[in-house]
């Protein structure tokens, strides 16, 4: 991706998260990144095509390693426990991006909006995916639409309190939530 681009995406998250999608302001944008309005409308032709790819990037690259996850062999543990790293690496890396998801996703219009809650809809059916191979496989206890939401909420509202320089990293919280999961999860005879 171009650096200017990027440099742009990173400021608009940024901003977006501290002070909202409507307040932030091309003037805002300019002053964060140097770059003048025309370069500006050169990346993108509003502020909301911005928040277009902010709120997806992160969820495409998601969907796309837990696809590759679900092609390969190993053992439902294993699969659950890498993506959940994926999951929360992700969070503590893009934390701007994440707020923002969360926050502003309502700003979103038209097509894009349609195509953001199809995202959302693979990246939720990716976890049901993950915790049904895991039933197939006589790992895991059968799971449920419910247990899929949990799952989610455990992982995507600790944008509210990850610190990603916190004393514990986002890879040891997500074993602590695989932990928990896998506690409920675990077939006893398997």
């Amino acid at each position: 991706m171009n650096d200017n681009r990027t440099r742009l995406l990173r400021a608009a998250a940024d901003l977006f998260a501290r002070k909202g999608f409507h307040a932030t302001g091309m003037s805002d944008l300019e002053k964060a990144t140097g770059l003048g309005r025309s370069s500006l409308y050169h990346y993108f032709s509003n502020k909301e095509e911005m928040l277009f790819e902010i709120t997806t990037r992160y969820l495409r690259e998601l969907v796309a390693l837990g696809e590759r996850l679900l092609g390969e062999e190993m053992p439902a543990e294993q699969r659950l426990r890498r993506f959940s790293r994926a999951v929360m690496r992700s969070v503590a890396d893009d934390l701007s991006e994440l707020t923002v998801c969360f926050r502003e996703m309502h700003a979103v219009t038209g097509d894009n909006r349609q195509a953001l809650l199809d995202l959302h809809r693979q990246y939720e059916g990716v976890w049901a995916r993950i915790l049904s191979a895991g039933f197939d496989s006589g790992e895991f206890e059968q799971t449920d639409a419910l247990s899929v939401k949990a799952v989610l909420g455990m992982h995507h509202y600790s944008y509210l309190w990850l610190r990603p320089d916190g004393h514990r990293s986002p890879e040891a919280i997500a074993e602590s939530f695989c932990d928990l999961i896998l506690n409920g999860l675990k077939n006893p005879d398997a």
